[in-house]
């Protein structure tokens, strides 16, 4: 009986560890959503922010760095969209948030790729949820 009660427990603890969302690590603070590192920087992953968010295939998922207040840099996750196109996307959008301020960034309007305008619109939604995650739980 003792040992049931204990295996209980221990299922319990760490279902609850598992489902608490943030933990610190070695000096950073992590979620699943955003992590900040030792030097300061804050990493968001949209991949959760924005899962019912679609380009042309499928979703876009984004880190987007983040240290003093500023964009350091949006970068593409793993995806199934067209490489050709999502290429151009990459080259043509991605960086038009860097070194902005967060707020001026999340109201930014940023123009599209022709022929890829699905996958771009896609990229820009990540970005606001992104920014917008990032000023509401910093």
């Amino acid at each position: 009986m003792k040992r049931t009660g204990f295996v209980i427990t221990i299922c319990c603890t760490l279902m609850v560890i598992a489902t608490m969302g943030t933990t610190a690590i070695a000096g950073k603070t992590q979620s699943s959503v955003m992590t900040k590192k030792a030097d300061g920087t804050y990493v968001v992953n949209t991949t959760t922010l924005a899962s019912d968010v679609k380009g042309y295939r499928s979703t876009t998922p984004l880190n987007i760095y983040i240290k003093n207040g500023k964009v350091e840099k949006v970068e593409a996750l793993k995806n199934q969209e067209t490489p050709k196109y999502f290429a151009q996307v990459k080259n043509a959008i991605l960086s038009k948030w860097n070194g902005q301020k967060v707020a001026k960034a999340a109201k930014m309007k940023v123009d599209g790729v022709t022929g890829a305008t699905m996958s771009s619109d896609a990229v820009k939604e990540n970005v606001k949820r992104g920014l917008e995650y990032y000023q509401k739980n910093k």
